[in-house]
């Protein structure tokens, strides 16, 4: 850190090039000084022989190649932890914004942590409870999953990130929760939307935040996840807490991504994004789950918006890959004026079978969700039929399951702001269940009819 290197030789967009230097390594942490004294950061990207790459996160405006000065850190990008960052906000680059002091810091953490090593992975296998039917239901999430959110521009999946934030919580197994919350490239009014929201909820108090703004420079979108699960791993590896992490939005971190990519004039991939994007995205959703011998666990929800409502586009693509399911939002649904918009039919929670059952939520809870599955589908199969032949070509038994379909979407996915436990959305699965003859429940045991079904 003592060595002043004025040796910049050229800048292209959030790059500058800087020669003669010496016992650099990759992704350590840069400190540049503009010809006005302005202080920015960076970090190396790349080392070839005496010449090093680095990225500024600030945006190189207002340097300049001969009056830059640049510091090597020696190490790489670090975030100071302790139990004190619970309840703080902090910025993109895991700077205090809440207007307190820097919370003092037992140890200080290189962010750039790994992912977990397979063989000591534990597999998740615990309900967490959101509060919100769509999802506790039918794509029920586990502690140490990484299930996403697919949205498109529009829907309000800002609102939905916040309802969970405030109602997650782990109803068996003890220990301590807690959620992380980052976020990518958000306006100001959201961002105060999330602040406002944790704070009147109480949730504050149990969370940490990161918020990258979109007047922000780009490329600190790239740090801000990784400042996110470096405060979740410490909570839940170090502390033994069940932490809950919500990344908004992904779409944000990629575009950042090939920003980068474009500047270093590296060969595109798919739409533009770089080649290595999947690798990219996996070094930071594999660091979500459970670890064997360890109490605490990650679970990950990463929010994004499908560019052009397009669910092959390589971002939600290769995000399907590497986690274990998807929850989609639908802009049908946010048109009929229902929320939370949860399309539930194409959404999929691999892991929902091993998280639910006796002993976790209800015994019942798989029959009944297959059964609410089978009959949905039916119902919107009918309702496109009605379209094109009319309701007078339909049986008896079609209209009930149309006035099914109706009637779930009206009570069971849409349910506002309000919370509802596992035990009220399986009751109220059942009350549903009870529009549609007996002998057309081919999907739930007879004795779960008989304990369960509403006999009114």
């Amino acid at each position: 850190m003592d060595k002043v290197y004025r040796t910049t030789v050229s800048i292209s967009g959030p790059l500058m090039l800087v020669e003669g230097v010496s016992g650099v390594k990759y992704d350590e942490l840069v400190e540049i000084r503009g010809p006005n004294g302005e202080r920015k950061n960076g970090r190396v990207l790349e080392v070839v022989e005496d010449k090093a790459l680095v990225q500024v996160f600030e945006g190189t405006a207002g340097l300049d190649v001969r009056g830059s000065e640049v510091r090597f850190a020696g190490h790489g990008m670090e975030f100071g932890v302790s139990r004190e960052i619970i309840g703080r906000i902090f910025d993109g680059l895991g700077r205090p914004s809440d207007g307190a002091p820097p919370p003092i810091s037992t140890k200080r953490v290189d962010i750039n942590g790994n992912p977990i090593n397979p063989f000591a992975r534990n597999y998740p296998d615990d309900f967490i409870q959101t509060g919100i039917s769509s999802i506790d239901g039918l794509n029920t999430l586990s502690r140490g999953q990484k299930l996403p959110i697919f949205s498109v521009s529009g829907l309000p999946h800002s609102a939905l990130a916040a309802q969970i934030a405030r109602q997650a919580k782990v109803l068996r197994g003890g220990g301590e929760f807690s959620v992380v919350f980052g976020a990518m490239g958000i306006t100001y009014e959201e961002a105060e939307y999330f602040i406002t929201s944790f704070k009147r909820s109480g949730a504050i108090e149990r969370s940490v935040l990161f918020l990258n703004l979109a007047s922000d420079p780009a490329i600190e979108r790239i740090a801000t996840p990784r400042f996110a699960l470096t405060a979740a791993e410490y909570l839940a590896f170090e502390c033994g807490m069940h932490v809950l992490v919500i990344i908004t939005d992904m779409t944000n971190y990629c575009e950042a991504l090939r920003e980068v990519s474009a500047a270093r004039k590296e060969v595109p991939g798919r739409r533009g994004y770089p080649g290595y994007m999947y690798t990219d995205l996996a070094t930071i959703y594999e660091r979500a789950g459970r670890i064997k011998g360890k109490d605490g666990s990650i679970t990950l929800i990463p929010i994004l918006t499908m560019p052009g409502d397009d669910k092959t586009h390589p971002i939600p693509d290769l995000t399907g890959y590497i986690t274990e399911g998807q929850l989609i939002l639908s802009r049908e649904l946010k048109d009929k004026g229902i929320y939370p918009p949860m399309d539930v039919l194409p959404s999929l929670s691999r892991l929902r079978d091993k998280g639910i059952g006796k002993g976790k939520t209800r015994e019942d809870h798989r029959d009944l969700a297959d059964q609410l599955f089978a009959a949905y589908a039916r119902g919107r199969n009918v309702r496109d039929l009605v379209v094109i032949l009319g309701e007078e070509a339909i049986s008896e038994v079609d209209r009930l399951y149309l006035k099914f379909a109706e009637r779930f979407e009206q009570e069971f996915i849409i349910q506002g702001e309000d919370e509802r436990s596992v035990e009220e959305t399986l009751n109220l699965g059942w009350r549903l269940l009870k529009l549609l003859p007996i002998e057309e429940l081919k999907r739930v045991r007879p004795e779960f009819i008989e304990r369960y079904m509403p006999k009114e």
